[in-house]
């Protein structure tokens, strides 16, 4: 009975073998290096603006106050602008910082700050505002400014 026995076990030791590197294989499979760990960096953000004078006089600084609000916290995240001016001139500026040159990229400090726009023209004025993220999202603003003189 033993000599049957040793027999049989012999002959299943392919098929032992087999079953070896087929559970192998399914767990190298499975466990490939496509299934990293997806941490979210890119977060999409709105942008607010308190209200504005329509009308605006040759000289005359107005005042914009632009919140950046975040629908995620990722902390190494930075925000530029840049505007264009399409009618009219005038300047815009950062605080007391000199006046930003249109269609150049500036640095944000801050989610929360004032832009100082001053018209120095006797007609109707507009820009677009282009506020980015480090990560290519970009929402846009537009001003349109009546002349009162």
């Amino acid at each position: 009975m033993i000599a049957i026995f040793n027999k049989f076990r012999i002959g299943l030791l392919p098929l032992y073998v087999m079953l070896a590197v087929l559970t192998s294989s399914v767990s190298l499979v499975s466990c490939s290096k496509d299934d990293d760990l997806e941490i979210q960096n890119d977060f999409p953000f709105e942008v607010n603006v308190m209200p504005v004078p329509k009308d605006v006089a040759n000289g005359q600084t107005v005042e914009i106050r632009i919140t950046i609000q975040r629908t995620g916290n990722y902390s190494n995240t930075q925000y530029f602008l840049r505007y264009f001016q399409f009618d009219g001139q005038g300047t815009l500026r950062y605080y007391d910082e000199p006046p930003y040159q249109p269609n150049d990229l500036y640095p944000l400090p801050t989610e929360q700050f004032r832009l100082y726009y001053t018209s120095t023209s006797a007609v109707s004025q507009s820009f677009d505002v282009w506020i980015s993220d480090s990560f290519g999202n970009e929402k846009q603003i537009s001003f349109q400014f009546n002349s009162s003189d």
